[in-house]
């Protein structure tokens, strides 16, 4: 289902057929390094993390992460949406990108997208958005978006530190 869409790109949930690119994207060194190690290993514990993660957060609240990807050809390059984490309040903007996609406005199109899909279509006046404090490319991204520091937080079940940026009322 496509949820939205941008001049460049289209955003649509996740499905059975994404589970090849969830393996891809989830083993890429930056995705490990500021996410974490999901443990995808199989295209069956791609399609698990799907069907436990993005799929499961559309029937439970209507919303969740979407594919990103290039409307000229259907590549997906990409996830962007927004996510309810029973540890936080607010809901989360979450993205990540294949690196051979960076430095191409691409994430900063989808997250605009997702954004004002949130704000309008959603209602939502108030959005998050959590990262590594070591991750200073999505900080670049949250500050160009209008996301401002607001405290750093612990989330289960590891209780690392993260910043926590915030963007609305």
């Amino acid at each position: 289902m496509t949820v939205a869409e941008s001049e460049r790109l289209r955003l649509r949930w996740f499905n059975g057929g994404d589970a090849a690119f969830i393996s891809e994207l989830l083993n890429e060194p930056s995705w490990i390094q500021y996410i974490g190690d999901k443990g995808i290993k199989t295209l069956q514990d791609a399609m698990h993390y799907l069907e436990n993660g993005p799929i499961a957060m559309y029937k439970r609240v209507g919303f969740g992460l979407y594919v990103v990807e290039l409307k000229q050809s259907d590549e997906p390059i990409g996830m962007c949406g927004l996510i309810k984490r029973d540890a936080l309040e607010d809901i989360d903007l979450g993205f990540a990108f294949l690196p051979a996609y960076w430095r191409k406005g691409y994430a900063f199109e989808a997250a605009s997208t997702v954004m004002s899909y949130g704000r309008h279509a959603l209602g939502i006046r108030r959005i998050v958005a959590i990262l590594s404090p070591d991750n200073d490319r999505s900080r670049k991204l949250l500050e160009k978006l209008g996301f401002r520091f607001e405290s750093t937080v612990r989330l289960p079940p590891n209780g690392e530190e993260l910043k926590l940026y915030a963007f609305g009322a």
